[in-house]
């Protein structure tokens, strides 16, 4: 184990107050007024950056501030720090579900879709019934979960809670990574301040209501398990327990295989990473991770896979394709960039301190070794595919549980094993026994020293608090914009939500819904009797032909719906936020295309409000209601 024990102590009165509630107390007070002051009616490029009241943004400081001179007193107990990581949870994860009155994301819409599905079809179908869809039957975990839950609480749709399942996805990491920082050190400060990192850095959004929020938090549990009961000590302790844990782990890697495609194949490299480390030499996690995952690909999975397996192989190796961005996907404004590179900055500085701690703490590095090959094991996923340009973000995920460890090491004072602190006390006893007239001449002059370098020694302590506390301060801080500075694309006010619903109402089965593209709130909903048609996903070649003459060209494309079916054309604020935004078509282009469509006699108006408008396509040689 090891100690952070020359770490020098905070005294109460300078710096820190005597109750570290104080702190915790007022940020939260400071954030409660200002969610009642923030309007998010109007957003901007840079997404909830500019909407929050300024009081957030004090409430923020203040609990950062509050945590770093809590979590290094040593007087101070664990619990406190466990109060303010919460604090932190809420305000970062659960201001949007206070500030805004419907979920956010299109993903987590498309997620409630299938769920609806799920129930509504009664189980689980096939490519020739719900077409591209049917991946999520192959992979059912999650949603069927979240089915059952459906029913047990007895609400409508799961729409109704999933605004907070990103403060619920971040409690289900803590309890792992809590156990896996501890099988490393037992100083809360250097655990604390890690797992703090670990969700300032979680920046890629990946915990909202999704499979694969559920899927990380068990991968990481997996390692936990890993760490704790199968290394060389822990099998030493006896088999029947051994049998135990294995029974745990593989019900976490089969509820894993069932729920995501990426997370087993990120799963398995950190396992063939730990295999390389002596202490965690045991192929049973390994071996049990590749069968199951190989059973469900070559089973359920099979078709989707037999589809995906050309384009999976021709990107293979491919490691400048897999981390590109493309048409469709670039920031474009200044907002959306300064966002991207808040991202980055925040990103690259958490692994700068990753890297410094790996160099700088020696005893880390060793005792630590398993963590850092676990933190570097995603790393070649690069090469192995693009996963539709998120590649770099999944892998950057993946990471953070070994880089939040070394880069809080980074922040903290050198390490010391505790074995070598008892050897040197030993040592330093037996010389006091055998030199104590000579010690005492050497204690009083040490005491002169120590009075003539006070001055220097509290310089010394003001740069180690100050200094750390200014990149915890700046990491904490930079996470709201790279976390929620898209908040113009991924918001729907409820107007939007309305005039969709008010769509899928009417739309008989048969039905074609086009779209600029797929960002507006329940896009996926009918999707087994209703067919969807998003032009900017289509050639560049066509885009353009619908900028220059949209009308005609839209209505070629819709026409042929036969009856009872019909043929709608749909543009929100949402499409269009993220046609600007992510570099496809500029506002100009796409209130020229609705113009045309307004003005065109084969369409007609079927409802609109502040959050776009619905038309729908003429019948021809008809009668038109």
């Amino acid at each position: 184990m090891t100690d952070l024990s020359d770490l020098p102590p905070v005294r109460s009165g300078r710096g820190v107050p005597a109750w570290p509630g104080v702190p915790l107390l007022v940020a939260l007070a400071l954030w409660a007024y200002a969610m009642r002051r923030t309007d998010v009616s109007r957003l901007d490029d840079y997404g909830l950056v500019s909407a929050l009241h300024p009081a957030f943004w004090a409430g923020l400081a203040v609990l950062t501030t509050g945590f770093w001179f809590t979590v290094r007193d040593p007087r101070r107990p664990a619990a406190w720090s466990a109060a303010y990581v919460l604090g932190l949870l809420v305000m970062e994860r659960a201001t949007q579900a206070v500030l805004y009155p419907t979920p956010l994301y299109a993903w987590g819409w498309k997620h409630e879709a299938v769920i609806d599905h799920l129930l509504t079809a009664g189980g689980l179908q096939t490519a020739d019934q719900v077409g591209d869809m049917a991946v999520y039957d192959q992979w059912p975990g999650f949603f069927a979960a979240q089915a059952a839950l459906q029913r047990l609480l007895g609400v409508d749709s799961v729409a109704m809670y999933m605004a907070w399942w990103p403060l619920v996805s971040s409690l289900m990491l803590l309890l792992p990574l809590l156990l896996i920082y501890r099988t490393f050190t037992e100083d809360r400060r250097l655990i604390w301040t890690a797992v703090w990192l670990f969700y300032v850095a979680n920046w890629v959004g990946q915990d909202y209501f999704s499979p694969q929020s559920v899927a990380y938090a068990l991968h990481v549990g997996v390692l936990a398990v890993v760490l704790r009961r199968f290394g060389r000590s822990a099998v030493r302790r006896g088999r029947p327990r051994q049998a135990v844990w294995t029974v745990v782990l593989t019900v976490l890697i089969v509820t894993i295989v069932i729920s995501h495609q990426l997370t087993p194949g990120m799963l398995v490299v950190c396992l063939l990473a730990l295999c390389l480390s002596r202490r965690y030499r045991d192929w049973v996690p390994v071996v049990t991770t590749v069968v199951i995952f190989l059973a469900w690909c070559l089973t359920a999975a099979l078709p989707f896979l037999s589809a995906a397996m050309p384009d999976m192989i021709r990107s293979i190796g491919d490691v400048g394709a897999n981390v590109e961005t493309g048409y469709g996907a670039t920031p474009t404004g200044t907002g959306a960039i300064a966002t991207s590179w808040a991202a980055r900055l925040l990103s690259g500085s958490v692994l700068l301190l990753a890297a410094v701690g790996v160099l700088r703490q020696r005893v880390l590095r060793h005792r630590a070794w398993p963590l850092l090959l676990v933190a570097a094991a995603p790393l070649p996923m690069f090469a192995a595919s693009s996963y539709g340009s998120e590649m770099i973000f999944r892998v950057l995920l993946f990471m953070l549980p070994g880089a939040a460890f070394f880069a809080a090491a980074a922040l903290l004072p050198k390490v010391r094993t505790l074995a070598a602190d008892a050897a040197a006390q030993q040592a330093g006893n037996r010389q006091a026994g055998n030199r104590q007239a000579g010690n005492r001449q050497a204690g009083n002059r040490q005491a002169g020293n120590r009075q003539a370098g006070g001055s220097s020694k509290a310089r010394r302590w003001g740069i180690g608090t100050w200094v750390p506390l200014a990149a915890l301060l700046g990491g904490t801080l930079a996470f709201v914009p790279a976390y929620a500075g898209k908040d113009r694309i991924n918001y729907f006010p409820p107007q939007e939500v309305a005039l969709v619903r008010q769509l899928f109402d009417q739309a008989p089965d048969g039905s074609l819904v086009v779209a600029a593209n797929r960002n507006y709130p329940d896009a996926y909903a009918s999707y087994w009797s209703v067919d969807h048609y998003w032009f900017l996903d289509d050639a560049r070649s066509h885009v353009d032909k619908i900028v220059r003459h949209p009308a005609a060209t839209l209505a070629d494309d819709m026409a042929g719906v036969e009856r009872p079916g019909r043929a709608y054309f749909l543009l929100t604020q949402g499409q269009l936020a993220n046609s600007e935004m992510n570099g496809q078509l500029d506002k100009a282009q796409l209130d020229r295309i609705r113009k045309s469509v307004a003005a065109s006699p084969r369409f007609r108006l079927v409802a609109e409000n502040s959050a776009g408008w619905l038309y729908v396509l003429k019948r021809s040689g008809g009668a038109e209601r």
